[in-house]
């Protein structure tokens, strides 16, 4: 979609391009600027923010990748099993540091 800028008007992201976007009324959005692009992004709160960095450690992108290939292959395990394996490994990691 082209608009056309006017001197004394202000731009407003026409409807369709908002609907398209996902942006309802009241949500709070950024604006950033690199030379003659305008990017509008959602505002983030904390968490999602923390969501955000965590999914780009590699690590953690490994695990989730590991996980769904283990899900592919059918290889699911109750709940409380996932949990007492995760809670056996920081146990494990918490004797070796010392003081933490």
């Amino acid at each position: 979609m082209t608009v056309t800028l006017k001197p004394k008007t202000e731009i407003t992201v026409p409807k369709s391009i908002r609907r398209k976007a996902g942006f309802k009324a009241g949500d709070q959005v950024e604006f950033q600027v690199s030379g003659r692009t305008i990017t509008i992004a959602p505002k983030l709160t904390q968490d999602e923010i923390q969501d955000e960095r965590e999914i780009r450690d590699p690590k953690i992108r490994a695990a989730i990748r590991e996980g769904y290939e283990e899900f592919q292959a059918g290889k699911t395990r109750p709940i409380e099993e996932f949990f007492a394996e995760r809670a056996a490994r920081s146990a494990k990691r918490a004797r070796r540091r010392p003081g933490a």
